[in-house]
């Protein structure tokens, strides 16, 4: 299963873009749309600058590469979610979560939600956008309309 715009469209509304490194919440170097490191492996650092055209690569790049890890027996809404967390939080975060072990039980349980709406924190502060992301991704996972 591939990422469809869906997951694309949840990460380019949260993440935003900017050209110019700056740094996140979490205190990590950060460009185009929320990306910490370039396809070459090298981190971004403090005055990296680059095109809309590099952001939407590295996005490209990023959201495949996190996405390949995802194994779990879910509709393509439900992977969209799971590939936004994923793009945000990591695949280690994402793989050992209390969510991603409920997904893989039963994709279907209710409680998933409440697992999304814990992945709030940046910088050890809860994140209003956070939430609102959190919320989209949810939303996005319990929609039965593909």
């Amino acid at each position: 299963m591939t990422p469809s715009q869906k997951a694309i469209d949840i990460i380019k509304k949260c993440e935003g873009l900017e050209l110019t490194a700056y740094k996140c919440s979490a205190g990590k170097w950060t460009i185009g749309f929320g990306s910490t490191m370039y396809d070459t492996g090298e981190k971004v650092k403090e005055g990296d600058v680059i095109t809309k055209e590099r952001a939407e690569e590295l996005l490209m790049w990023e959201l495949k590469r996190k996405s390949l890890m995802i194994r779990a027996r879910v509709n393509q809404n439900q992977f969209d979610a799971l590939c936004s967390l994923c793009y945000n939080i990591g695949i280690g975060a994402l793989l050992d979560s209390a969510l991603y072990k409920k997904v893989r039980i039963n994709s279907n349980d209710p409680g998933i939600r409440n697992e999304f709406m814990r992945w709030k924190f940046a910088g050890g502060k809860v994140s209003q956008g956070l939430l609102n992301r959190r919320k989209d991704e949810a939303d996005l996972y319990f929609n039965p309309n593909l």
